[in-house]
């Protein structure tokens, strides 16, 4: 969701019911401008679209002061004061943006993500959904030039799927970004939780000069590495073995009311509740490169770990044993499933190339960013995977987020910890606005009908993380199943659906074309349904 923070510059007419003012202003857009827009619209559609003696010269419009970000169902959310530096991005600011766009929590994921596939199949997998949804990125991307007649120079995805699907698919549209919305708020107060907990570990041990060992297995030395989900015979995560001459019962009480499920998770509702209750969310945007120091944190922090753990390798194709898994394995959906979100941008990558100071080149600077995607992800997961240390710990100990693998008192994990909480936290209430314009406006007309149902809407999505965290505190599982559901619609099912009524309205289509993309809306379904049977 960093597109949030890269907006591009929108036309200087937005119909009214589309906009979300962050200042909620009541006239949102002069009469002067709509009058100038439709007069616009009227000329273009005198002549054909290649005819570019009737386009209204840039003397005649408004300035550009204006910027808007769309929403994946198609509402511009307005940023203000964010004019400095109009004009267009070059290739590389482009490539960055897309890139900075699609790195999130799905990194952290990565390596369990291959684990479960298979090292080798892991590795596949990961340039073949990073190959497939680049294509169907490069479908939505041309999708608006295959509607004939219309000027859809200033339309969204959405916009197009609600041209060729009515109101399904303009409502389909709000339930599947809902759901990754949803999802990407779940997880992120499951994360939060997690780096809250141990964050806090981390400290009240430093202030009381504790030494603590977590009851479960782990390496020795200076660079441990831990196994949590091996600890069945041993008490649960939260306890610890303590070495100090200090009370004992001070310790007692704060691992009781300082418990990653039991009670952190009610802990981040007294600040972020209150956050998501506020009109506007742009304070927040301010803090995007967080995201950006976060991920190159991350690689940092994992060369350095495969540096001091070394390489721990052995090749056993379909076999398995005590400390390594098989090349290829039955659960390898698990992975696609995570990638699919990993890989997902497809209902923001329209806004981010409209930027773009040379659009010719948008489908090559779309490639790169994919690219530059991917390497970072296989990077991240294969050197985790590799240099985990086994033996003595089998690989099944790789964690769904690979942080929980170092101890809480590792100086680099914390600081990475730090990090991520930070961003999570400024960039939660950015995500629960998003869902909140999706919602509200679609049944009220209104993103803040009143202080009632925002806050009820915030309860109801604040409750959902509180419960996955307490219950369900899996963030590969969450990722893996909100992935493969917004991506069924948004990156297998649309485009390719789109795609081929164009060819065929069009007398172009071919068996060949209408059998590939049946495929690919095949794999997408089979994606989903595979996360609920393994």
């Amino acid at each position: 969701f960093s597109f949030l923070f890269f907006p591009s510059f929108r036309p200087f007419h937005v119909e009214p019911t589309n906009i979300v003012s962050v200042n909620d202003d009541v006239q949102r857009v002069t009469d002067e401008a709509s009058a100038m827009n439709k007069r616009i619209h009227y000329y273009s559609r005198l002549t054909s679209p290649a005819d570019k003696a009737l386009i209204a010269p840039d003397h005649v419009l408004p300035a550009p002061d204006e910027i808007y970000v769309y929403s994946p169902l198609g509402t511009a959310f307005k940023v203000d004061s964010c004019t400095d530096g109009y004009g267009k991005n070059s290739s590389i600011v482009t490539i960055f943006i897309i890139w900075n766009t699609m790195m999130g929590t799905s990194i952290l994921s990565i390596p369990w993500g291959i684990k479960q596939a298979g090292f080798t199949s892991g590795i596949i997998l990961i340039l073949l959904m990073g190959i497939l949804t680049l294509y169907c990125c490069y479908r939505v991307v041309k999708s608006r030039k295959t509607i004939p007649l219309i000027d859809t120079s200033n339309w969204e995805f959405p916009d197009v799927c609600k041209y060729y699907f009515g109101s399904f698919g303009q409502w389909s549209s709000l339930l599947f970004s809902m759901v990754s919305l949803v999802g990407a708020m779940v997880v992120y107060w499951v994360l939060m939780s997690n780096f809250l907990f141990n964050t806090g570990k981390f400290i009240y041990n430093f202030v009381h000069d504790i030494n603590v060992t977590d009851i479960v297995p782990g390496t020795n030395g200076s660079n441990k590495v831990i196994c949590p989900s091996d600890a069945g015979s041993h008490p649960p995560q939260n306890s610890s073995v303590m070495f100090s001459s200090g009370n004992n019962t001070d310790f007692e009480l704060f691992e009781k009311w300082w418990n990653k499920s039991q009670t952190v998770p009610f802990y981040l509702i007294a600040i972020l509740l209150p956050l998501l209750n506020l009109k506007s969310p742009s304070f927040f945007a301010k803090f995007n490169v967080l995201g950006t120091v976060s991920v190159v944190y991350l690689v940092f922090l994992v060369t350095v770990k495969a540096a001091h753990l070394g390489i721990h390798l052995e090749y056993n194709w379909f076999t398995e044993n005590e400390f390594f898994v098989p090349e290829f394995r039955i659960l390898f959906p698990q992975l696609t499933g995570i990638l699919t979100l990993a890989f997902f941008i497809h209902n923001c990558v329209i806004t981010l190339l409209q930027n773009n100071k040379n659009q010719e080149n948008n489908v090559r600077d779309l490639s790169i960013a994919y690219f530059l995607v991917g390497l970072t992800y296989l990077y991240v997961g294969v050197i985790i995977f590799a240099s985990f240390p086994s033996p003595p710990l089998s690989k099944e100990c790789i964690e769904q987020n690979f942080l929980d693998n170092f101890p809480s008192d590792d100086i680099m994990s914390f600081v990475a910890r730090i990090f991520l909480l930070f961003q999570m936290m400024t960039v939660y209430p950015l995500l629960g606005y998003l869902a909140r314009v999706q919602l509200l406006r679609q049944f009220f007309g209104n993103a803040y009908p009143s202080i009632f149902h925002v806050l009820i809407l915030n309860i109801a999505i604040v409750g959902a993380g509180v419960a996955m965290a307490r219950c369900y505190p899996n963030i590969g599982g969450i990722i893996r199943y909100s992935g493969a559901m917004c991506g069924l619609a948004f990156v297998f099912l649309y485009p390719s659906l789109i795609y081929v009524i164009s060819l065929r309205r069009a007398g172009q289509l071919t068996w060949p074309a209408l059998i590939i993309h049946i495929f690919i809306i095949l794999l997408g379904l089979a994606n989903l349904i595979a996360q609920f049977l393994l």
